[in-house]
């Protein structure tokens, strides 16, 4: 018969992993990793103003694709916008000083959820893991060493935190690699079709423009991209292959902000694996004048009640972290082509899409029929993402049947939207018979109204 550990046994295991997951230990690792985000931080609200992104996204458009459910966030497009960035970009610098760290990165944490969810135009995973990062370390004990919080008195110095501090950083990054190179494994990213497509236009880039032409070297970005997002975390983690991990890890960042110019995300994830040495390596790095720490720990304190929410919060938020990138198993089709559980899934630079697509507003009545050109009420790159993404085309289908709806009037919405999914052949993306007016979003059903890919 198989031994069954008795009550005294499992108690005892949990313990053990108790206070394993809540022993003190060094924080340099946590403190050099505030600076440094503080300063992407400061970096991503400034430069967002500084490359006009505000502008373009909030300024100059009149309308904006929120997430369904956040349209009272309207009201704060236009030049108010500036205002907002400019506090994120204030915010990110008091992060990096620790100045008042607690309600600086509360406040860049809810200024930064809010312009997530006011725009889908130019939404991308990264800032998805950015508003997680960010809300996690509103609680993390990130400013008790080199802080200006130690410094006037406001909080005291400590030199250890929780081990579960530096963990969940590895497991957070971790998830985000292994589903991203999950996600690239299907046929037209083994073929290179995306790939082919992003490449062919950078025939000009500066030195590295005909080596991007190469057929050996897109194989290489390509499968090379799933071997190391599978690996990476695996090899940070390993002693021996650690340090070469750490400069592919450079050189593969480096190369992706380089060619995609995505903003500070390459350098978070350079970043993020100061949590794979151990923390008396960074502090032998940064912290030379650091004392060392001794723990006075008593394994038995670590066994309480305190512990155990902490620990049931985190189990929690690693099983939804677990859940959201398998949901689009749950929908019809292929998730490439109807977008239902792409988004917050790590699904990244994984396809290249086009479209276009008009509308016709009819008047049910008297059967009149109105061509909608969306240049009149969008930008081109609102346009552009709007022809490839059902829900938004939902939503504007919604904004047009308010716009030319009035009491004595039924208006019906159709959508004409012919895309393209990786250079293959146009094919109609929505049921063109189906008057969107009268669809009820059902975001936890597969949407019929739109059409499979052939």
């Amino acid at each position: 018969m198989e031994h069954q550990p008795s009550a005294i046994e499992t108690q005892t295991y949990q313990r053990t992993f108790y206070s394993f997951l809540f022993e003190p230990v060094d924080n340099s690792s946590l403190i050099i990793f505030r600076i440094f985000f503080g300063l992407l931080l400061a970096l991503e609200g400034g430069g967002a103003i500084a490359t006009g992104w505000v502008k373009r996204v909030f300024v100059e458009t009149t309308y904006t694709f929120t997430f369904i459910g956040f349209e009272w966030l309207h009201p704060l497009l236009g030049e108010t916008m500036y205002a907002v960035y400019i506090i994120l970009c204030l915010c990110g610098m008091m992060v990096m000083l620790g100045w008042y760290y607690r309600f600086s990165m509360t406040l860049f944490s809810l200024l930064w959820t809010m312009t997530y969810l006011m725009q889908k135009s130019s939404y991308n995973n990264h800032y998805y893991l950015l508003m997680l990062i960010c809300w996690i370390m509103v609680i993390m004990p990130a400013h008790h060493y080199k802080s200006l919080d130690v410094r006037f008195g406001r909080v005291t110095q400590r030199l250890t935190c929780p081990r579960w501090c530096l963990l969940f950083f590895v497991m957070q990054v971790s998830l985000v690699y292994i589903f991203a190179a999950l996600a690239k494994i299907y046929p037209d990213w083994l073929a290179l079709l995306p790939i082919n497509i992003w490449f062919d236009d950078k025939a000009d880039y500066f030195a590295i423009g005909a080596l991007l032409q190469k057929e050996w070297f897109r194989q290489m970005v390509a499968y090379g991209g799933i071997a190391f997002d599978l690996l990476i975390a695996p090899l940070l983690l390993w002693k021996i292959t650690r340090k070469y991990a750490f400069i592919v890890a450079i050189i593969f960042h480096l190369f992706n902000s380089i060619i995609f110019g995505i903003g500070i995300f390459p350098y978070l994830m350079i970043l993020f694996c100061v949590f794979f040495f151990p923390p008396a390596t960074i502090r032998q790095i940064f912290f030379k004048a650091k004392p060392l720490t001794e723990s006075r720990y008593s394994r038995e304190s670590a066994f309480n009640t305190k512990n155990k929410i902490v620990f049931g919060i985190f189990l929690i938020y690693f099983i939804f972290q677990l859940f959201l990138p398998l949901r689009h198993l749950w929908y019809k089709g292929d998730v490439f082509w109807t977008e239902e559980g792409h988004r917050m899934s790590w699904r990244m630079m994984l396809r290249a899409k086009s479209g276009t697509i008009y509308f016709k507003v009819k008047d049910a009545d008297t059967g009149a029929i109105l061509d909608i050109n969306p240049r009149q009420f969008l930008t081109r790159k609102q346009i552009s993402k709007m022809a490839t993404q059902p829900d938004m085309i939902w939503q504007f289908s919604q904004f047009l049947k308010n716009y030319y709806q009035t009491q004595n009037k039924k208006t019906e919405i159709y959508a004409f939207s012919k895309v393209s999914l990786n250079g293959k052949q146009p094919q109609w993306l929505i049921d063109t018979t189906t008057n969107l007016a009268q669809v009820r979003w059902q975001p936890f059903q597969h949407a019929a109204w739109i059409l499979p890919e052939n």
